[in-house]
């Protein structure tokens, strides 16, 4: 792999510009003799004759016009025992953009350049740290919603999931090495045990990367949440339950149908699980431009949508545009609420028989606060099969795993072929080679330099 700039040092500023205190990072070989510069101590003494994970108080200097910047203290961390691999120095100030600037200035100045994105982390995948399961653990943490998303996160970067890749690229390696030997040695004949051998190792294979498919949904869920989109006519509902989700008033509730013209979107919480929540804007036919623009703008959403809250106000009669709405969801993951349930009923559940066939159906009052805690299970049944979920079902959640795992699990069962079929050595070989490159993307041994690139561009300056 080809890497650019790896000898560059660089510096970014590693925390809210808002917060008490804040941390310029600095990674490179250069970087305690670039802070050394600006750095003033109280007791005198250089950051280069500092021992490794010491801490120094003093301040920050302008080295041109000897003006002092901040009273700081300076963490200094040499290489190899660093995040990066690396020397690093953390020069924490205090908060504020202003000041922080400055200090990032100065430290550019004196020879580092601005990290890019993710390029801290990039450089601990890249000096062999951390493998790029770990790396994107990084984000996944930062960005997680819930405690089991982040105790999942942290169990995918303390090695979790490239412990089970690892375990599985040995046995495939050592398969391929004795087949790799008869091959070169073709006197040598794989004998009926060996092909028995081959196939018990291989189903085993087989059998560890299903498992780990097997909770590849779940994982998603874990880390990203379900995308969940709430749709309905106008003045069905869809605010107040919105409203009910966040225990807040977030969206404009009112009598007058239409009031919600663009989408609401929202996190929430919900006994571990995460929830995307999109309020829409009620479906109806409508000549208001800015109206039927957020109508469209509902569609989309649902099409995309992992779960369908579809609500029906169920004191009057099924209209045209519920049918509708019924007919455009019918193939997706849907719960339907028969909103207002404390009125008399126009609508039930047998008479929707006829528009859904595996749609759950549950009779609620969004106003009066009834029949919600039935959602909650539902959720559950659909997503979990009502279980509890826990930090190690999300071992598999990252969509760029679960479709190189996806490849390595179908060029085994290639390879399974072709062993219980005796076909030739080499084309057994190429099978396992194809599941080994397959698991090696996981890890980040075998992936290319543009997708890499494109990982780490999901992050933040400074991490």
């Amino acid at each position: 792999m080809k890497v650019i700039g790896l000898e560059d040092t660089i510096a970014a500023i590693s925390t809210g510009a808002t917060g008490g205190i804040g941390i310029v990072r600095i990674s490179g070989e250069n970087s305690i003799s670039i802070v050394d510069k600006l750095f003033q101590s109280k007791n005198k003494i250089s950051l280069l004759e500092k021992k490794s994970h010491t801490l120094s108080y003093g301040y920050i200097v302008d080295n041109k016009t000897d003006n002092i910047i901040d009273e700081v203290l300076v963490t200094v961390m040499k290489a190899p025992n660093t995040y990066t691999k690396e020397n690093i120095v953390e020069i924490n100030c205090h908060g504020g953009i202003i000041v922080l600037q400055k200090v990032l200035e100065l430290v550019l100045n004196n020879g580092a350049r601005l990290a890019e994105p993710g390029e801290f982390t990039k450089r601990s995948f890249l000096n062999g740290r951390i493998d790029l399961s770990q790396a994107e653990a990084v984000i996944d943490l930062i960005q997680s919603k819930t405690d089991i998303s982040r105790q999942s996160a942290v169990n995918q970067l303390g090695g979790r999931l490239q412990q089970k890749v690892t375990q599985m690229r040995s046995k495939l390696l050592d398969m391929i090495a004795s087949i790799e030997a008869v091959i070169d040695y073709p006197e040598h004949d794989i004998e009926q045990d060996t092909y028995n051998d081959m196939e018990r190792k291989t189903t085993e294979i087989i059998s560890e990367m299903e498992q780990l498919l097997k909770n590849a949904d779940r994982g998603k869920i874990i880390r990203e949440g379900i995308q969940t989109v709430i749709i309905g006519k106008p003045n069905v509902g869809k605010s107040s339950l919105l409203n009910w989700f966040l225990e807040e008033e977030r969206a404009i509730v009112t009598d007058v149908a239409g009031t919600t013209r663009d989408t609401v979107e929202e996190y929430v919480n919900i006994e571990g699980i995460a929830m995307k929540i999109v309020d829409t804007a009620g479906i109806r036919q409508t000549g208001d431009i800015v109206e039927k623009i957020g109508v469209e703008k509902s569609k989309s959403y649902a099409e995309k949508a992992d779960l369908i809250l579809l609500l029906l106000d169920s004191s009057h009669d099924l209209e045209k545009e519920d049918k509708e709405i019924l007919s455009f969801i019918k193939n997706k993951k849907t719960i339907i609420l028969l909103n207002k349930s404390d009125l008399e009923q126009k609508i039930t559940a047998e008479s929707l028989k006829e528009y859904t066939q595996n749609a759950a159906i549950l009779s609620v009052s969004v106003k009066q606060n009834k029949g919600l805690e039935q959602l909650i299970q539902q959720l559950k049944n659909l997503f979990f099969n009502g279980e509890m979920i826990t930090a190690d079902d999300g071992i598999l959640g990252n969509v760029r795993h679960t479709n190189a795992l996806y490849r390595a699990e179908q060029a085994m069962q290639r390879a399974l072929t072709t062993i219980t079929t005796h076909m030739p050595e080499d084309f057994i070989s190429m099978d396992l080679q194809q599941a080994n490159a397959a698991l090696g993307e996981i890890t980040g041994d075998t992936v290319d330099e543009e997708i890499i690139d494109r990982i780490f561009t999901k992050f933040c300056l400074g991490k």
